[in-house]
């Protein structure tokens, strides 16, 4: 039967390697575990990094273009402020 998981080798620097068996033995968990909650967060660093990067040069390339100013959007704004903000 197989399994839902995937193994590689990975190989890794003696610092690196020292440093995520010390944090197994710390946190009382499996090396495997520890690197692989480390590589998950990194992924999904990477790809919050990447979709910020992406919205910032959207905002970049569209900037004072119709893309960039919803005049409905910036009229109810604008209405909002004048009157003293949202009641609550």
């Amino acid at each position: 039967m197989k399994s839902g998981r995937r193994s590689f080798h990975l190989p890794l620097p003696p610092d690196l390697y020292d440093e995520l068996r010390a944090e197994a033995r710390k946190t009382g968990r499996p090396a495997t575990a520890v690197a692989r909650q480390a590589i998950e967060y990194g992924l999904r660093e990477r790809r919050r990094q990447e979709i910020a990067e992406e919205i910032a040069r959207y905002a970049r390339d569209n900037a004072g273009t119709p893309a960039d100013l919803d005049l409905s959007l910036e009229a109810a704004g604008t209405e909002s402020l004048r009157r003293g903000g949202r009641k609550r």
